[in-house]
């Protein structure tokens, strides 16, 4: 070959490895967006959901609890109307207008800020007058999903948990949950809620239901105990500060986060009844002082202080009762248990002070109240969470120390059923008539014999 006739050939393959070393180093073309949860690109305007979990604390946490799990917002089924979000965030949900801070309603989507400026829940809104039916998977069924039932069996197939208040026994004394008078024996709430739920299981089961208890003995369900508990971090405390918060931390926030895994991973029912014992306060638990009045008032989850909101867990729970349409089941289900108790004991209800920040009214039903506990916060379906009688009030301490028995006997000189038996019966009946009223009933025996075991 002559020398100059190589030279072309080399001219072009030194062209070619040029167009491949370009080709190589320049940056990839830009990805497509994930549809939907919560990682925010830097511009803001680009802000939308992805498809993957975000177990990572975002802003402060309350005690005890896990980094939320923001993920499960991916994909709303058939998500609420905007006018729904607004009437239940202003009307239930919170007191005051500082929820727009962490939750912004437009007429297309909802923006939950998650506390982490770079991540943000976009929830996607259905048009006004179409929204209603929950948009996330959820356990429980209102009464209106059931299949008919007979008229003297309501309540079969409806699971329900039984949860009585407090541990009572031998912890009843830390729980700050006893008193004693003279030497009458002890007063210990979670004893008199434990037998409450005895009574109640029967005569709910006798309507069909298949019932659960959340505790069934006077022990805690946590394996926590003070010891163990974890601590939030904080300055160094008095030893005897320390220890109590430990006490505190044990029976007020690992009980009720182990009862909340209970119900939520395990029994998995379409309602929890709460069960509790109101009480002014009585001082001295040795010389307790006792009130000449009581009262009765059943609380729904709501209410969230401008505080609360500021805790990503919280709201986290208050976006997933939003969306599982939570409340309006709790809301009727209450009103019938609330109306049951009020015919069957005449207690009057138990009024919050005017603008309170802790506390806001349901329907404008004296004895309906929403507010935010632990509890009626991490039990993901429709709680009833009751406050009845008051344990140190002249009216009805003689009838706790009466104990239980059937049919009438003169107490503090009238003639009076069991107050367990008259708090079990007044539930039973307003569960039985909410069933009652929203479930169909079978037109035919047919149609009955269809009906879940």
């Amino acid at each position: 070959m002559r020398p100059a006739s190589w030279i072309p050939l080399l001219v072009v393959a030194l062209l070619g490895i040029g167009a491949w070393w370009w080709s190589a180093s320049s940056p990839p073309a830009a990805a497509e967006p994930a549809p939907r949860v919560v990682e925010v690109a830097p511009r803001p305007e680009t802000i939308r959901p992805a498809a993957r979990p975000s177990m990572v604390p975002l802003g402060p946490l309350s005690p005890l609890s896990p980094a939320p799990d923001w993920s499960i917002f991916s994909h709303p089924a058939n998500p609420p109307g905007p006018e729904q979000v607004l009437a239940e965030m202003a009307e239930v949900y919170t007191g005051s207008n500082s929820w727009k801070r962490w939750f912004q309603v437009g007429e297309s989507e909802l923006v939950v800020d998650t506390g982490d400026p770079t991540r943000r829940v976009i929830v996607p809104l259905v048009p006004a007058g179409e929204g209603g039916e929950s948009s996330l998977t959820r356990y429980w069924r209102p009464a209106s999903e059931f299949p008919p039932a007979q008229p003297d069996r309501p309540l079969r197939g409806v699971r329900i948990a039984i949860d009585p208040g407090h541990i009572g026994g031998d912890w009843a004394v830390m729980e700050e949950r006893w008193f004693q008078v003279g030497g009458d024996p002890p007063v210990k709430e979670g004893d008199l809620t434990l037998l409450v739920a005895q009574l109640l299981a029967p005569r709910l089961e006798e309507l069909g239901a298949r019932v659960s208890f959340v505790r069934s003995d006077s022990q805690p369900v946590t394996e926590e105990r003070p010891d163990s508990v974890p601590r939030p971090d904080g300055s160094e405390q008095d030893p005897g500060d320390a220890a109590r918060l430990a006490e505190r931390l044990f029976y007020r926030t690992a009980e009720i986060h182990a009862r909340a895994r209970r119900i939520n991973e395990q029994l998995q029912p379409d309602l929890v009844i709460c069960l509790h014992f109101n009480a002014d306060g009585w001082g001295n638990p040795a010389k307790p002082t006792l009130v000449d009045r009581h009262h009765f008032h059943l609380l729904l989850n709501g209410a969230y202080t401008d505080d609360e909101l500021r805790y990503a867990d919280q709201r986290h729970h208050l976006l997933n009762r939003l969306l599982q349409r939570i409340h309006p089941e709790e809301r009727e289900l209450a009103t019938e248990v609330a109306a049951a108790f009020a015919e069957r004991t005449a207690l009057p209800p138990y009024l919050y002070e005017a603008n309170s920040s802790r506390a806001v009214n349901v329907d404008g039903n004296a004895y309906l109240w929403a507010r935010n506990l632990l509890a009626n916060r991490l039990y993901l379906c429709p709680v009833l969470f009751l406050e009845p009688y008051v344990m140190n009030s002249t009216l009805d301490y003689p009838r706790i120390q009466a104990g239980d028995y059937e049919g009438f006997r003169e107490v503090d000189g009238r003639m009076q059923p069991s107050i367990f038996r008259e708090y079990a019966g007044a539930v039973a009946e307003g569960v039985r008539r909410h069933f009652s009223n929203h479930r169909p009933v079978p037109l035919s025996e047919a149609e009955a014999e269809t009906e879940e075991p």
